[in-house]
């Protein structure tokens, strides 16, 4: 068994502060939630066998921000996410009827999957994330040009997106 050392102790912060962001982060990528937990957890798997490097990037979140996206994107390569995966508690039937959060959920999932994979990702990295341009530019390894104009394109189809402008409008939910 490892000693617990400052550096893990650090990891172990830096991880449970960071664990829904990741998730969630990971569902906006067009993860279901299993899938996204999955996601999440293989990040952080990688972030402490590199720790070092965690720490001396310039932009930390950022730096986690591109490994969640390799993470995300191995798992689309592999098939993963096509296997069956057990649930480990069936959900109560007495609970309140949310379909209004779902049609909701629904919508947004729909119009986010009609973006490009590099809008999608520039905009849960640039809004849910809350990075600067610059920091998803040097996550993507791409230019901060490219990120302002991958964010508007997506922008503007979101806009376009009549399922979100029934929502907005308060149209059927």
């Amino acid at each position: 068994m490892q000693p617990v050392t400052e550096a893990t102790g650090e990891f172990a912060e830096y991880a449970a502060a960071r664990w829904l962001t990741l998730v969630r982060s990971a569902v906006l990528l067009g993860c279901t939630p299993s899938e996204a937990e999955d996601v999440a957890q293989e990040t952080l798997t990688r972030c402490l066998v590199g720790w070092t490097k965690v720490t001396a990037a310039r932009h930390r979140d950022a730096y986690v921000s591109a490994i969640l996206l390799n993470c995300f994107r191995d798992s689309r390569r592999s098939g993963w996410r096509r296997r069956e995966r057990p649930v480990a508690t069936v959900p109560d039937a007495s609970e309140p009827d949310r379909t209004d959060l779902a049609d909701t959920a629904a919508a947004v999932e729909a119009a986010l999957g009609t973006l490009s994979p590099g809008q999608r990702e520039v905009l849960t990295m640039r809004f849910y994330l809350q990075l600067g341009e610059a920091q998803v530019a040097e996550a993507l390894g791409v230019a901060v040009g490219t990120v302002k104009s991958r964010t508007a394109r997506a922008l503007a189809a979101l806009a376009a997106d009549t399922n979100l402008a029934d929502l907005h409008d308060g149209g059927p939910t």
